[in-house]
């Protein structure tokens, strides 16, 4: 049941679409079909997408305010809760946007290992292909005639971590502790420590492995989507911060 939903929703129809516009960029190169596929899976996401981005810089504008609200309830774990969750809503903001976007990119970046996995590139597996969908006459996975994107590509993979790490830097606020000297650092403090040194810094780490362990179209599919992202955020930036 499970297979046959992550195939009909997600592989078949990213494979067709891979093979379709491989069929129309010039050698039938893989890698610039991944670029353009991951632009169009980016497009679909768009509206999700902004609205990740938005919440993002505007809880990095309100940040002050969501301390003063830790300063004055943070003793009160009931009563800190509901304060967050009323300023949240007061000010029209979803913090877990960016975790159902990554819930909805998941899918799509499985099914795309997983073409190249079970062996789908450089052949064509005619017996999922659309009745429309044309067999490619010419097909390549070296990218720009220089890198392999079926295999794993130490390149691409160090790229995707990078841009990675710009990505968090601009979209995840630096950790600030207490400015008030007379209180130690509490587990919660630790805990958000923790998390933001992990997200800032192991999170590249991670997908600079994961792509070297599946392979350099993957890696190519991050370093798009990451390029995306960071387009998308620098252009919201000074109106969102305006508007917050």
């Amino acid at each position: 049941m499970i297979s046959s939903l992550f195939h009909g929703l997600f592989y078949d129809p990213l494979y067709n679409l891979l093979v379709f516009v491989i069929q129309h960029v010039p050698g039938g190169d893989v890698g610039l079909a991944t670029i353009i596929v991951t632009l169009i899976v980016k497009l679909i996401l768009f509206p999700l997408s902004k609205q990740a981005t938005k919440t993002q810089l505007k809880m990095k504008v309100l940040e002050p305010e969501i301390a003063k609200i830790k300063e004055k309830y943070g003793s009160n774990r009931e009563e800190f809760g509901r304060k967050t969750l009323e300023f949240y809503r007061n000010n029209q903001l979803n913090p877990f946007a960016s975790f159902f976007l990554i819930l909805l990119q998941l899918p799509v970046i499985i099914a795309l290992a997983y073409i190249f996995i079970s062996g789908g590139l450089p052949t064509i597996k005619t017996d999922i292909l659309y009745s429309f969908i044309q067999i490619p006459t010419a097909i390549t996975t070296l990218f720009l005639g220089f890198v392999d994107v079926g295999g794993r590509s130490i390149i691409l993979s160090i790229i995707a971590g990078l841009a990675q790490f710009v990505q968090i830097r601009l979209s995840v606020p630096a950790y600030t502790p207490s400015k008030d000297p007379s209180k130690n650092p509490s587990f919660g403090d630790d805990l958000a420590k923790s998390m933001n040194v992990q997200m800032r810094y192991v999170m590249p780490v991670f997908m600079f492995f994961v792509c070297l362990s599946v392979s350099g179209a993957v890696a190519l599919y991050w370093i798009t989507g990451s390029l995306f992202t960071i387009a998308q955020e620098l252009y919201f930036r000074k109106n969102i911060k305006k508007t917050a």
